[in-house]
């Protein structure tokens, strides 16, 4: 991405701009399936410029998946919210928008999940650690406005199913993975509210 003569060089939109063309990249290749030489290529970019706001692939890597986990939760945030105060309307709304994620052409399961797969490491563990507790309190809130005894015990169950559903979408082709662990999430709901 050569900066045309007379720009001024931005140091955190080259980074931001690098971290969102990889993004793709790296979702449709896997975190293994493509070289630094490759994926600079495809980027745009020389191994110095990368190296330079990354340090390593590794460090590219790690902003990916931060990046994409900011994102993820951003959407389905505004998923919730967008759907009114009823936490059952809440529910409908989040798995109905990982429904549409799952219908893409360009779906290929969630990145922080295949990473951590891929990368058992310390670096991307922690990554999807905290990608998985603020889904976890975005779960969270909507049982507790549900009223429910032990929001954080049904906001667990319905990790399961959300990321469950993610999963079996990615590995099993199960058609309406989504619309099945959201009708699901709703009897844990109701139920919840009678216990």
């Amino acid at each position: 991405m050569p900066v045309a003569k007379g720009s001024t060089i931005d140091p955190e939109r080259t980074r931001a701009t690098i971290v969102q063309a990889a993004t793709q990249v790296l979702y449709e290749r896997g975190l293994d399936g493509i070289g630094v030489a490759e994926l600079c290529t495809r980027l745009g970019v020389s191994k110095e410029t990368l190296y330079r706001h990354f340090g390593t692939k590794d460090g590219l890597v790690h902003a990916v998946l931060e990046t994409r986990s900011d994102r993820v939760i951003e959407w389905l945030t505004d998923a919730v919210a967008s759907s009114g105060a009823i936490p059952a309307d809440q529910l409908t709304a989040l798995f109905q928008a990982l429904q549409s994620w799952y219908d893409g052409p360009d779906f290929r399961g969630c990145a922080l999940i295949n990473a951590a797969t891929q990368h058992h490491t310390d670096a991307v563990r922690a990554i999807t650690a905290r990608h998985g507790d603020r889904y976890l309190a975005l779960l969270t809130s909507i049982a507790e406005r549900a009223g429910v005894p032990d929001p954080r015990r049904l906001a667990g169950q319905l990790l399961i199913l959300a990321e469950g559903a993610t999963v079996v979408a990615d590995h099993h082709g199960a058609a309406r993975a989504g619309d099945l662990a959201g009708q699901a999430a709703l009897a844990l709901l109701a139920a919840a509210g009678r216990s």
